[in-house]
């Protein structure tokens, strides 16, 4: 992995992490206006409009700046094509940040979610100085939790009933790494 702090790229052997701008707009809310993608995140609006994806994107940079959120959109290397994206909170007070991410339906079973998440990863433990790393899944993900597993994450529990989405309480699964080489 590189990373730019000029341009805020992350690298990997296929993609390019960087930062959204306003012309991903279209392709954002093509990827988001998908009830597969909003049922398994705890964010994403459905029906998801082009104000939204602008909304979105337009305060991304300010909390990047601010070390508050890293968001990254996930590009092909070679052709620039959007798949996805991917983001890590940043809590300074306990060293830590959770790790979320959703890739475009058409994109599902390519590895991309697993292979932005490893750079994600390692931005947090070595430039960021982070002790742990979290994720949050539906447990009616199980490729997700496949992705959490494979950068390294550990199952530490599931919080029952812990939020509500299309009228009904839903469990939530969290997992962690802790940085040991820190």
């Amino acid at each position: 992995m590189n990373y730019n702090q000029q341009i805020k790229i992350l690298t990997t052997n296929r993609l390019n992490l960087r930062l959204f701008q306003k012309a991903d707009a279209p392709e954002v809310t093509k990827l988001c206006n998908n009830y597969n993608i909003y049922k398994h995140t705890l964010n994403l609006p459905y029906p998801y409009s082009i104000e939204d994806a602008i909304t979105w994107i337009e305060h991304q940079y300010e909390r990047f700046q601010n070390n508050k959120l890293y968001e990254f959109a996930i590009t092909d290397k070679t052709t620039g094509r959007l798949y996805g994206s991917i983001a890590l909170s940043n809590n300074q007070r306990f060293l830590h940040g959770e790790l979320a991410y959703w890739i475009g339906e058409e994109y599902w079973g390519n590895g991309f979610a697993s292979e932005a998440a490893k750079a994600v990863l390692k931005l947090a433990f070595t430039e960021k100085q982070y002790h742990k790393v979290f994720a949050r899944c539906f447990p009616t993900n199980p490729a997700s939790e496949k992705v959490l597993q494979k950068i390294g994450m550990e199952k530490e529990g599931v919080l029952k009933e812990h939020v509500k989405k299309e009228d009904r309480f839903e469990d939530l699964v969290y997992y962690g790494v802790i940085n040991r080489n820190g």
